[in-house]
């Protein structure tokens, strides 16, 4: 559904959301990311388990939450891509960090 409308270029890095390598481009946000993949959606809902995608894509709605490096309920929205960073969609019920 959604695209680069450019070649990033020099500025292209690989992330790995789910364990799969894709390719992102440095400051983007892991929302955009994620909403440029087949699924995009980010987390699915703890009772349902319905997908639900990055929303307002500045921090309020908190639809975009992920696991980010290891560390669980990141805003994917707020986080820049960077080189090697590990993504992993939330499902169900959330994990908190300590």
């Amino acid at each position: 559904m959604f695209h680069k409308l450019h070649d990033p270029g020099l500025s292209a890095v690989t992330v790995y959301i789910d364990g799969q390598a894709v390719a992102a481009e440095a400051g983007e946000s892991v929302a955009a990311v994620l909403l440029r993949q087949p699924a995009g959606w980010s987390r699915t809902t703890p009772i349902s388990e319905s997908p639900r995608a990055p929303y307002c894509m500045m921090g309020v709605c908190f639809e975009c939450l992920v696991e980010i490096d290891g560390k669980g309920s990141v805003q994917g929205c707020l986080t820049p891509v960077r080189e090697g960073m590990s993504i992993i969609r939330h499902m169900g019920v959330r994990r908190l960090s300590a």
